[in-house]
């Protein structure tokens, strides 16, 4: 039992080694890959390119498992242990981006207007610095070297599930750590966790929406209890989610290192796709805009770039059809919303009429958007691809017509609420 013992333990030890030699030899190897190509023309696609290929080759072999160099290795996949590693390594990928495009920049002429930005910000008015002036005012040359790449990408409370951190923002509170939350707001943000956790345990406890959707019961029920599975299931992966990177928030605030807040706002106070995605993963949602939408084109290509965002998204997840199912639908509800927000932009209501039109219309689209958020989110993460035909039949049917109308007129109100709290907070400020 004992030599048994010992060889497990020195199996264990040597798969360890093994698979830290082989994340430390990822990392320098696009360490130098940037050395190389971060100052030539046709970077971008290179880098992009490097980085696909190996979140591609991470899924596609399964973390590689030892049994494809051979039969007589097959053994040491017994000992692979309870986490993937390619999970964590998807947000290394992401780390090793913001790095690369913020070295890549920094051999550039930085267009962030630093004294405009002050004027503007709040926080920086106050004598704090904000998130935004951290990773847009760029960092001095010794930062970008080994060492520091190497933290970051390491970086302990990030490590598992993020927030996402750029790179100029981790480096710039190396030497200055951050000042915009002091112990007792570091305390009391600890103290609000721990009610929230408690709140997710009386949820899972006295409300059964997930265990609905993974079991598949919802096939058996009435359209309306669909809605309310639907709903619940959105509510509880948002708590779920909100847990999560306010643990490793924390943690990284009492490191001395802030990290944007993932969830800043309720998920039942978004009225529009735009704001939803702002305020869910908000941190991703940063990175993607700096690093992806603005290289792509930004607003000026909207359009195309959002099909291209969110295809990476699903991938960068993982490799399932439901995924790209969510995501290519995602972008087809954005359309009409674009589209919508361009007509509004256009026609400027003048008249107390032409407002309240312009304030009904957009009642009523931020119900139809809260409704299609629904249905995304329900093809993506509970009936796949494959149960839309089957939740447009049970919606259109005889019993599902008055469930879809009182769902979309208790969301045109929800948003009408949403409104109010909108405009209580601009007349605050």
């Amino acid at each position: 039992m004992r030599i048994c013992s010992f060889a497990c333990s020195f199996l264990k030890k040597k798969i360890q080694f093994i698979l830290l030699a082989f994340w430390v030899l990822l990392y320098i190897s696009g360490f130098l890959f940037l050395q190389i190509f971060a100052r030539t023309k046709y970077f971008s696609f290179v880098f992009w390119s490097f980085n696909i290929f190996f979140l591609l080759c991470n899924r596609i072999y399964e973390g590689y498992l030892f049994s494809s160099f051979g039969e007589h290795w097959a053994f040491l996949d017994n000992f692979r242990g309870t986490f993937r590693w390619q999970i964590c390594f998807n947000f290394v990928v992401l780390r090793m981006v913001s790095f690369g495009y913020d070295y890549h920049w920094a051999h550039q002429d930085s267009r962030f207007d630093h004294e405009k930005h002050i004027q503007r910000c709040n926080i920086c008015r106050a004598g704090k610095t904000c998130y935004q002036l951290l990773q847009e005012r760029g960092v001095q040359s010794d930062k970008f070297a080994f060492v520091t790449y190497l933290s970051y990408l390491a970086y302990a409370p990030l490590y598992l599930a993020g927030p996402i951190l750029s790179f100029n923002a981790f480096a710039s509170q190396l030497d200055i750590p951050q000042n915009n939350y002091s112990v007792r707001d570091t305390t009391w943000y600890g103290l609000r966790w721990v009610f929230s956790l408690l709140l997710m345990e009386l949820m899972t406890h006295l409300f059964y929406y997930n265990a609905f959707a993974i079991s598949g019961m919802w096939k058996q029920l009435y359209p309306g209890d669909v809605f309310i599975i639907g709903y619940g299931v959105l509510n509880f992966m948002w708590l779920k989610f909100f847990l999560i990177w306010r643990y490793f928030r924390f943690w990284s605030l009492i490191c001395g290192i802030e990290v944007p807040e993932n969830m800043p706002k309720c998920v039942n106070n978004c009225y529009n796709l735009e704001s939803f995605w702002k305020n869910w993963h908000a941190s991703y949602n940063k990175w993607l805009v700096r690093y992806l939408y603005i290289p792509l084109g930004g607003s000026q290509r909207k359009l195309l770039n959002v099909w291209v965002v969110f295809t990476f998204v699903a991938i960068w997840h993982d490799l399932e059809w439901k995924l790209l199912s969510w995501a290519w639908l995602t972008c087809l509800f954005f359309i009409p919303e674009i589209i919508f927000k361009s007509a509004a932009t256009a026609f400027q209501a003048k008249t107390a009429l032409g407002k309240f039109i312009v304030r009904e219309f957009s009642a009523a689209a931020g119900a139809v958007t809260i409704t299609c958020l629904m249905v995304a989110n329900l093809v993506g993460f509970v009936i796949g691809p494959s149960g839309i035909s089957w939740l447009v039949s049970q919606f259109l049917s005889r019993e599902g017509l008055p469930v879809l109308a009182g769902m979309l007129l208790t969301f045109y109100v929800g948003t009408k609420l949403m409104f109010h709290i909108r405009d209580a907070k601009q007349s605050s400020h």
